[in-house]
């Protein structure tokens, strides 16, 4: 019986690319590579740097059907079930906005603050209380954790993640499972902060957010990708920052009296959420960081 045919790498590369640049995708080369990759079970790396190489049926009929889904305007990270995220890899898939590289600049900064206070710690100090809100995939919180655990800090911290969506929270503690961490993050369904209010629990040190904050006019305007993702995760109301305001309005009484929130923000959002800081939380020190691109990312909040 002749063995079964077999096409080559290059071939089905330019096949790939042809055809989602039809459909209107700005990264065919890339999307190409990586779904040829994943229908094959290897590296991006490897399929570059082996154009040559014949690739078995089976493989190419997964790397076609994922064409498929991919010029439908499917994102390629729920196509692969996987996103990069922090130097990690985290399972995606419809339950939850898929992890943007930008959001990284929000780990950095939460990172910086956690080790400036186990700096400052001294004696039998309490650990310290840091709250992922809107967790989503847990993307922020299980980096956290896992930078953590490399500077054997992790047991010196408290995490809470908290999502309104329980399939949001499923996934997110399957990647803390994956990542092996879950036992140092607990998981609530909670709007916002509503679950760490009063009783007998210390207010939080450090709040992180990456909650909705695209305008509700340009929702529908967004890439067709976006259209599979939940339309929750991305609509921030009619400014972009309804979602956000409402955190604000919970910090007095959940932050610490030297505690710090950082919220991320859109890009062109960085003289707005100063103005809505200061007639929220008169009197509060907001100041935006930036991102890699210079763009305003991340709203540092705190008490004056």
């Amino acid at each position: 019986m002749p063995p079964a045919p077999t096409e080559n790498a290059g071939d089905l590369l330019r096949e790939g690319v042809e055809r989602l640049r039809a459909s209107g995708s700005e990264s065919a080369r890339l999307d190409s590579e990586l779904l040829l990759a994943d229908a094959i079970g290897v590296g991006r790396t490897v399929i570059v740097a082996h154009v040559g190489a014949s690739v078995g049926p089976d493989a190419v009929a997964r790397y076609r059907a994922s064409l498929d889904r991919r010029a439908a305007g499917e994102p390629v990270a729920y196509i692969r079930g996987i996103k990069e995220f922090y130097g990690l890899a985290f399972a995606v898939d419809r339950r939850a906005l898929i992890p943007r590289p930008e959001t990284e600049r929000l780990v950095e900064l939460a990172e910086a603050e956690v080790r400036r206070r186990l700096a400052s710690r001294q004696g039998e100090a309490p650990r310290i209380r840091v709250v992922d809100v809107g967790t989503g995939s847990g993307a922020v919180v299980v980096a956290l954790a896992v930078t953590l655990r490399r500077l054997d800090a992790l047991a010196a911290v408290e995490l809470l993640a908290t999502d309104v969506s329980d399939d949001a929270l499923a996934l997110a503690r399957e990647n803390a499972v994956g990542h092996a961490v879950a036992e140092a993050i607990e998981f609530e369904r909670s709007d916002l902060l509503a679950a760490g209010a009063p009783g007998d629990r210390r207010p939080f040190d450090v709040v992180l957010a990456n909650l909705p904050y695209v305008g509700q006019d340009a929702v529908p305007g967004l890439p067709i990708a976006a259209s599979f993702e939940p339309v929750a995760a991305l609509d921030g109301g009619e400014d972009g920052l309804e979602v956000i305001e409402r955190l604000l309005g919970e910090l007095p009484e959940q932050l610490g009296a030297n505690g710090l929130a950082l919220v991320e923000i859109g890009a062109d959002q960085g003289d707005l959420i100063v103005e809505r800081c200061g007639r929220v939380l008169a009197g509060w020190r907001c100041r935006v960081e930036m991102d890699l691109a210079g763009l305003p990312r991340v709203a540092r909040i705190e008490r004056a």
